[in-house]
């Protein structure tokens, strides 16, 4: 009897060894998760969609840091700021990634984002200053592009290839809302700078031409490609897409006399949790890593020239006398107005 005791005694105590064992290994591996840094970084939909870079980036980052890289889709461009704005500085993000020169100057005086403190040189057009340098000293450059009408070249063989051709025309088209997105926001800046005072007769004689205006450019680029509309405000680059991606030709760029280029940048806030991460993750963002996912994901140029080059869809077919874009501080004053201009024009 007192041996079957003392075995029973011995394997009480192994099991509650094992069982020790056990949860100090639950422990350990709870805690290791739970000290893993997460650096939150604000984007648009399309960034961490299935298809765009934010899968790949993700993984590429969260290789070199340490951390988990956590993105938020928070609508489009546009919709971002405003996010920021109304969380303040009780925000979570560390980051915004989609914003663009449209939209920099009232980034700022919000007082929301901090300095990047980085002199790096990029491979993106200025029209302001010498090539390559880059002067905005809250706001870093990931990729660029032109705004652009996307057309099916088989059932229209020969597009407009001017705002005055596409308003005679009585082709229907989707444009995004400025108030919420940056391509819409781009198309009003683009007719402004180039009609001045008379954009506003502009969009009197596209108003027809309108289909719908969408909160975002997905809903609006889903809906050509449903063929609900016959042109959708893109960007010369989309053609890309269809041409790697699907082996499909049949989708172009409208040429105009004229386009606006788009500049996305990404900025680190003052209250950022993480503002060491975040800091790495700006320099991440122009390293090779990151730029080389940018152009056959977000189907966009890259603020720097991958190592390996870009594919043969992504031959420039705007010259830099075709290139438009306002100066980031002249951009409040000009959108207040144009955006006036623009609601009286849809009201008729």
């Amino acid at each position: 009897m007192e041996y079957i005791q003392t075995c029973s005694a011995r394997r009480n105590l192994e099991d509650a060894m094992k069982y020790l064992s056990l949860a100090a290994g639950l422990f350990a591996a709870t805690s290791a998760v739970a000290e893993t840094p997460v650096l939150n970084v604000y984007t648009y939909d399309s960034f961490v969609s299935e298809w765009g870079p934010g899968p790949a980036v993700k993984e590429a980052f969260e290789e070199v840091c340490g951390c988990e890289l956590n993105f938020v889709g928070a609508g489009d461009g546009a919709a971002l700021l405003a996010r920021v704005k109304l969380e303040g500085a009780r925000s979570k993000a560390d980051i915004v990634l989609g914003l663009d020169t449209n939209l920099t100057a009232a980034a700022v005086e919000t007082g929301l984002f901090a300095p990047h403190g980085s002199d790096a040189m990029v491979d993106v057009p200025n029209p302001f200053g010498a090539p390559g340098r880059w002067d905005d000293a809250h706001f870093l450059p990931f990729d660029w592009g032109y705004f652009a009408f996307v057309y099916d070249n088989v059932k229209l063989p020969e597009p407009p290839r001017s705002f005055e051709e596409l308003a005679a025309s009585d082709l229907k088209i989707v444009i995004q809302d400025p108030r919420s997105s940056t391509p819409g926001l781009g198309l009003l800046l683009w007719v402004k700078e180039q009609y001045g005072d008379e954009a506003s007769g502009i969009w009197a004689d596209l108003s027809d031409n309108i289909l719908t205006v969408t909160k975002g450019w997905s809903e609006a680029y889903g809906m050509f490609t449903d063929g609900e509309a016959d042109m959708v405000l893109s960007y010369t680059t989309s053609p890309a897409y269809h041409i790697v991606a699907e082996e499909d030709l049949s989708k172009s760029a409208a040429l105009f006399d004229s386009h606006y280029m788009q500049i996305e940048v990404a900025g680190k806030l003052a209250s950022a949790p993480q503002p060491e991460l975040a800091d790495q993750f700006l320099d991440f963002m122009l390293s090779d890593a990151f730029q080389s996912i940018i152009p056959t994901t977000n189907w966009m140029y890259p603020a720097m020239m991958p190592s390996g080059g870009l594919p043969e869809a992504f031959d420039q077919p705007i010259g830099q006398e075709q290139a438009r874009l306002i100066a980031p501080a002249d951009v409040p004053a000009l959108r207040d107005e144009a955006l006036a201009e623009w609601l009286d024009a849809l009201s008729q």
